[in-house]
């Protein structure tokens, strides 16, 4: 039986739906019966038959606490770890840290114990490090600790040293660093938030550079990683390297919206998460805009898909795909 984590989210959902299809036996972790209904939405993106997601066996657990986890694990054979917790606020680093590291040192115990085969850890991007002459970023660029990196980017990085743990104790392992994954539902929460935004006449646009990829293909790529004789590998998943202007601007044609026309600039995104900040002391909410979100969106990171392509011959789909079927299913 496989066990996936995370099921409730983005990737997990649309993998669970993949799952599915090839008849696997499937135990999708949950917290609650509100986040089975955002997988169902997913679903039906897909199919109209209903009937697929009783096919999963649910369990109610928090990947975080040992005692509710230790019986999901029971005739276990793989697992697919797609939790995490995803911010670029200050405030949330310690729940990153108890959701990203802690919670997947609990998973890599756990799979020890009920001698696991095999398990695909989502990673990303934020935990490879940065190319030092411009080049494309590649599996082998090392992560760098000294700088200044974001709490997310901390939390992703120390997560894959736990899963590494895991590959000397038995346990086969793979690693996906996905870059920016797009795809359909989860509108209000992550990279969705790009789709609703623009639909709701979002004004602004910035030409920082970094990887994009569908969500198909980032499960597509895991499914065939576990089903094959790959192991001890990470592999950086990216289907084009583009800018956030150029992004906004085919969602806001494939949403029929008008594209955001005022660029935003290094400095004034600087001025603006200070202020933000400032402000947030004295009105108790959340700051508008935080460093590392400011400093993420005029970065330029490219990044190569190479290793995957040569072992699995994948080929990505074109990010303007992926944002047509994402709009299209988004007007629905």
């Amino acid at each position: 039986m496989i066990l996936v984590t995370g099921g409730t989210g983005l990737v997990g959902a649309h993998l669970l739906y993949h799952l599915i299809k090839n008849d696997e036996k499937i135990r999708a972790i949950y917290r609650s019966e509100e986040k089975i209904k955002a997988v169902e939405k997913v679903f039906s993106y897909y199919t109209d038959d209903t009937s697929l997601i009783s096919k999963i066996e649910w369990f109610k657990a928090d990947i975080t606490d040992v005692p509710s986890m230790i019986p999901a694990f029971v005739n276990i054979n793989k697992v697919y770890h797609c939790a995490a917790f995803i911010s670029f606020k200050p405030r949330d680093y310690r729940e990153m840290r108890k959701v990203n590291i802690h919670g997947t040192a609990i998973i890599v115990n756990l799979s020890i114990d009920a001698k696991v085969k095999k398990m695909c850890f989502v990673g990303s991007i934020a935990a490879v490090g940065d190319s030092l002459k411009g080049e494309l970023i590649t599996e082998e660029n090392e992560w760098n600790k000294e700088q200044d990196n974001s709490g997310y980017s901390i939390t992703k990085f120390g997560a894959e040293m736990e899963v590494w743990r895991a590959s000397q104790e038995d346990v086969e392992v793979v690693i996906v660093n996905p870059g920016v994954i797009l795809g359909s539902g989860f509108w209000f929460a992550g990279s969705g938030k790009l789709f609703s935004q623009v639909y709701n006449g979002f004004k602004y646009y910035t030409e920082g550079v970094t990887g994009f990829v569908g969500v198909k293909d980032v499960v597509q790529a895991m499914i065939l990683l576990m089903n094959s004789n790959v192991k001890n590998e990470r592999f950086i998943l990216v289907s084009e390297n583009k800018s956030y202007k150029d992004v906004l601007f085919l969602i806001a044609d494939a949403l029929g919206k008008k594209r955001p026309l005022r660029k935003i600039k290094s400095w004034q995104t600087n001025i603006l998460w200070r202020v933000s900040s400032i402000l947030s002391i004295f009105t108790r909410k959340e700051p508008l805009l935080g460093k590392y979100a400011a400093k993420s969106a005029h970065e330029v990171s490219k990044y190569s898909s190479e290793k995957i392509k040569q072992t699995f011959k994948i080929q990505f789909t074109e990010i303007e795909t992926v944002v047509k079927e994402v709009c299209n299913n988004y007007k629905k």
